[in-house]
């Protein structure tokens, strides 16, 4: 690794990477994006041209032993996270993953495993947990603002787009092959991490899934119940085939209440019987940057403060394959 900076190499080139998360690599103190892959060789060169990165490759293999790569970024659908981080591992490096961070929760312990293995830090990319809103929300409920929390409501519900309702050419993202499961995979991940960085790991869960609008395989509503180490009970609901968008998340305690989005804009509001306060937070236009430069400074100075690891990532997952498991079976 160069002193005092982190070079990093890219796995796949897709959407993701254009605005949320690539450009941030650049931006970040102290990190660089030095090289792209995609297995269409054609692809990864624009983007490295488009973006100012000197090194492309068609091949994983030959970007994660390239080196100038001090770590790797993989942002490829889930069904592939588990060999290119196991790769990356071997060769001594560390991993920044995709959410959700695999297929399943056996893969991404075998991720854990292989990273603990190689004595390299894993990263898994639920970049609200560094982001100022949810921080917020943090300290609003650790300086005891709503009193002893009780309960965390979820309401998430959408229209059915247009492209998950193409039999012959669906979105990689509703194909359980390579995502895991359906929308709930790709959009409840963020809520169900978000609740695990706000409220302490979920230790016990019980869930329906099923498929309702009949547009593709996967499970297109999840409706649940959780209950948390702390002894704090939740209840979600994300239904994929509703007829508006609705998404709202709310942690009710003993002396109040606060009701934030995961995925808009709203502002954060706090409810008491002395009225309601809120906070507004401006949108960033690399939403990843934040948690990147807690890894960056975790990786050239030492730090221990990425609140998004490989073990909390997992446990993501494991909630996530507990309220599916009916559909799956």
């Amino acid at each position: 690794m160069a002193p005092g900076k982190v070079r990093w190499g890219m796995i796949g080139c897709g959407d993701v990477t254009e605005v949320k998360s690539g450009p941030a690599f650049q931006k970040a103190a102290n990190s660089e994006l030095v090289a792209v892959m995609r297995r269409t060789g054609k692809v990864a060169e624009d983007y490295a041209k488009r973006h100012n990165v000197r090194n492309w490759y068609d091949n994983a293999d030959a970007l994660i032993n390239d080196p100038e790569v001090d770590a790797v970024y993989i942002a490829t659908p889930p069904s592939s996270h588990k060999d290119y981080t196991i790769k990356a591992a071997k060769a001594g490096k560390p991993v920044y993953v995709e959410k959700p961070m695999a297929l399943n929760f056996a893969e991404c312990n075998e991720m854990i495993a292989a990273c603990k293995a190689a004595n390299v830090p894993l990263y898994v990319a639920y970049y609200r947990r560094a982001q100022p809103k949810f921080i917020k929300i943090k300290e609003l409920l650790e300086s005891n603002k709503i009193g002893d929390v009780r309960f965390v409501s979820t309401t998430h519900y959408q229209k059915a787009a247009e492209d998950v309702k193409n039999k012959h050419n669906p979105p990689w993202r509703i194909k359980p092959e390579l995502s895991g499961g359906g929308l709930f995979f790709d959009l409840g991940c963020h809520t169900l991490d978000i609740l695990d960085f706000l409220l302490g790991p979920i230790k016990d869960v019980q869930g329906f899934a099923s498929n309702q609008a009949g547009y593709y395989r996967a499970e297109d509503i999840v409706t649940g119940t959780y209950q948390f180490e702390s002894g704090i009970h939740g209840v979600g609901s994300w239904c994929f085939s509703a007829y508006e968008d609705v998404e709202l998340n709310e942690i009710i305690g003993s002396t109040g209440k606060i009701t934030f989005s995961t995925f808009g804009p709203d502002p954060v509001l706090l409810t008491t019987v002395y009225g309601t306060e809120q906070w507004s937070f401006p949108p960033f236009q690399h939403v990843h940057q934040p948690l990147i430069e807690r890894i960056v400074a975790d990786l050239t100075r030492g730090f221990s403060q990425t609140p998004s690891t490989g073990l909390t990532g997992a446990r993501t997952t494991w909630v996530m394959d507990k309220l599916v498991k009916s559909f799956g079976s």
